[in-house]
């Protein structure tokens, strides 16, 4: 059957530490499963067209094509393996259903809102300013995921040298501290955990849960700054990984030296082969967008 086999995946992911991509194909399969009212279905019985349907199933319920459009491409990823296991013959179920990406909304602001974000009196606002601060730290880190600064501990910070692996895609990556970054580290209490920031707090068995409870407070008290600073568009986390590759490239820095800097190694994720660049020189393109700031 489908779901136990997916399920069989998703519990392999978790045991190699990709537990974000298990999410994904979670995600996927539960979708499959409420478009088939929980009746699961063989492997070998999933066709064209019920590929098909389950593509219109998600659009008459208002899913955007980007996403109808990942549930297929990881539905097919978990298909093909099971190809490969001999577990089905080869129907080609995903032949006529859309596994593209459409360009979207713009997800950047302005460097010179990311300035005036930064320069907000927030200190009777004690949530909002600690959003805000996440958020511009995240800047400052070249755009760092939260998942990332979550998970930083005090140990990979030695001097003013921060080394750390992407949960993503474990791509190592060296961050220099500079004094703008140092003030909002030094800012908050110590963590009383041996994380760096003071985001996760307390020890908790489920990492996940608690940064993604954490991700939604943040991104919540965000959206509260959205009116004071003229924003129309979501301001959350994430955005500001989407601000610092915008801003990099309006200072003219070079693509390449951006995807090394935000620890991409996907060539469809960067659209260029990285090329391997010195910390200096990922250093030296932080150092100008943040002397804008």
């Amino acid at each position: 059957m489908t779901a136990p086999f997916i399920h069989a995946l998703i519990a392999d992911l978790k045991t190699t530490g990709h537990h974000r991509t298990a999410e994904t194909y979670l995600a996927a399969l539960n979708a499959f499963l409420r478009f088939r009212q929980g009746d699961d279905i063989p492997l070998s019985q999933i066709t064209p067209a019920i590929i098909r349907q389950f593509e219109s199933w998600l659009a008459n319920k208002g899913i955007c094509q980007n996403t109808s459009s990942f549930y297929m491409r990881i539905l097919r990823a978990a298909y093909n393996r099971a190809v490969k296991q001999g577990l089905t013959p080869d129907r080609k179920p995903f032949r006529d259903v859309y596994t593209g990406v459409k360009k979207t909304i713009k997800r950047a602001i302005p460097l010179k809102t990311i300035k005036r974000m930064h320069q907000l009196n927030l200190k009777k606002e004690p949530q909002l300013e600690f959003a805000r601060d996440v958020f511009i730290l995240s800047f400052m880190l070249r755009g760092m995921s939260f998942i990332d600064m979550c998970l930083l501990k005090k140990s990979q910070l030695k001097g003013d040298t921060l080394t750390y692996r992407r949960q993503k895609t474990g791509q190592p990556l060296t961050i220099r501290i500079t004094p703008q970054i140092n003030r909002i580290i030094q800012k908050y209490p110590t963590n009383p955990t041996e994380r760096l920031l003071p985001i996760l707090t307390r020890q908790s068995k489920n990492i996940r849960s608690a940064y993604r409870n954490k991700s939604a407070q943040i991104n919540a008290a965000l959206k509260q700054l959205m009116p004071r600073l003229g924003l129309s568009q979501p301001l959350t986390l994430y955005v500001a990984r989407h601000s610092w590759a915008s801003a990099a490239q309006s200072k003219g820095i070079q693509i390449n030296t951006i995807s090394q800097a935000m620890g991409h190694d996907s060539i469809k994720t960067t659209q260029i082969y990285l090329q391997t660049l010195s910390n200096e020189t990922i250093d030296r393109a932080n150092d100008l967008i943040l002397s804008a700031l």
